[in-house]
C-alpha cells in the first residue's frame, strides 16, 4: 500500500516505519528537513516537507498516518512548552483533514493519533472507550487533536483515533528516563505508587497502530494499551527484578511536581486504561503481561 505518514522519525514514529517497511509498504515520509535524511533512501521510501502539496499526496495514498507533535515527557511544560504541544498537533492534523478533504481521490483510511491523556486522571475506575474526557491539559489536548481531524470522517473517510498509552523502549520515552536511576540502585516508584500505569510494549502499539488497515470495521477511538495495566509499585518492583536491582527509592509526588509541574501528570495520574475495543475487533496482544515484556525490552 502507499502510505502517508507523519511523525515516523519520532520516537515511535520510527519503530512504526521500520514495521511498515518490512511489510512491503510503500512509504510517503512528511518531515521538516528532507535534507537530513539523504542517506536513508530507499526504493519504497521517500521524504518530503510540509511545504510540498500535501493535496496531490492525498491523491496519491491509500492510508494515512499521523503521528506528528511535539515531545511530551521529559520536560517542563512552560507555556512555550504547551503551545508546541498543542500547536505541533492540532494545525498540522488539520492541515491534514483539509487536503483529504480536498483531494479528488482521497486515502481509504486516516489513522490520526491521540493518546491515553484524554481521559486524565481515573484512579481505581476501569476506563473503556465509552468513557468520557478529562479535563487536565493533555485532555484538552487530545480533544482538540481528534476533532481537528474530524473533516475527513465528514467527507466519508474511515478515521480512527488511537489513545496511545506509555510506550515501553529503552531507547526513548518514560522508560528511558527511569532506567538510569535503577541501573545504579536507586530506583523505585514514582509518585504514590498506587497510580495504575498503561504500559504498552512498542512491537505491541506499532501493530495496533497498523491493525486497522486490515481490519475495516474499526473506526473511531480505541485505546492502544496492554489489557493489564499494573500500579506504579507494582511497575517498579518488576522493572527492579529484571535489573536484579532494588526498588528502594520512592520518588514523592510532590518532587516530580515541583521539578516538572503539570509534565509529571502523565506519570503520577492513575489510569486503568482498558482497551475493550481493539480486542472485541480481533487483536492480539504479544505482550499481555509486564514481566515478559519487559524481559523482552531489557
Amino acid at each position: 500500500m502507499e502510505i502517508f505518514i507523519t511523525g515516523a522519525t519520532g520516537f515511535i514514529g520510527s519503530y512504526l516505519r521500520t514495521m511498515l517497511l518490512r511489510q512491503g509498504h510503500f512509504l510517503t515520509i512528511v518531515t521538516r528537513n528532507p535534507a537530513s535524511y539523504e542517506n536513508e533512501k530507499a526504493k519504497n521510501q521517500r521524504f518530503i516537507s510540509w511545504d510540498d502539496d500535501l493535496v496531490t499526496e492525498m491523491d496519491k495514498s491509500d492510508v494515512v498516518i499521523n503521528l506528528a507533535g511535539a515531545p511530551i515527557f521529559g520536560r517542563r511544560w512552560t507555556q512555550q512548552v504547551k503551545e508546541q504541544i498543542y500547536n505541533s498537533r492540532i494545525e498540522r492534523t488539520a492541515d491534514i483533514a483539509e487536503a483529504i478533504v480536498q483531494a479528488k481521490n482521497p486515502p481509504e483510511l486516516f489513522i490520526s493519533g491521540s493518546a491515553a491523556g484524554f481521559y486524565g486522571d481515573r484512579g481505581d475506575k476501569v476506563i473503556d472507550e465509552s468513557v468520557g474526557s478529562g479535563s487536565d491539559f493533555l485532555a484538552r489536548v487530545c480533544i482538540d487533536w481528534e476533532a481537528s481531524a474530524s473533516p475527513a470522517a465528514d467527507a466519508g473517510v474511515r478515521l480512527v483515533h488511537p489513545r496511545i498509552g506509555i510506550a515501553l523502549e529503552q531507547e526513548g520515552g518514560a522508560l528511558k528516563q527511569m532506567l538510569p536511576a535503577f541501573k545504579f540502585g536507586v530506583g523505585g516508584p514514582v509518585g504514590t505508587g498506587k497510580q495504575f500505569f498503561p504500559w504498552i510494549h512498542m512491537h505491541d502499539l506499532c501493530r495496533g497502530l497498523i491493525f486497522p488497515i486490515d481490519n475495516h470495521d474499526l473506526e473511531g477511538a480505541y485505546n492502544l494499551n496492554a489489557p493489564n495495566p499494573v500500579r506504579m509499585k507494582k511497575f517498579a518492583n518488576i522493572l527492579a527484578e529484571q535489573l536484579r536491582r532494588p526498588a528502594l527509592f520512592r520518588v514523592p509526588e510532590f518532587v516530580l511536581k515541583l521539578v516538572f509541574g503539570e509534565a509529571a501528570n502523565p506519570i503520577v495520574n492513575s489510569l486503568r486504561l482498558q482497551p475493550k475495543k481493539l480486542q472485541q475487533h480481533g487483536f492480539e496482544f504479544r505482550f499481555s503481561h509486564l514481566p515478559e515484556a519487559l524481559g523482552d525490552i531489557l
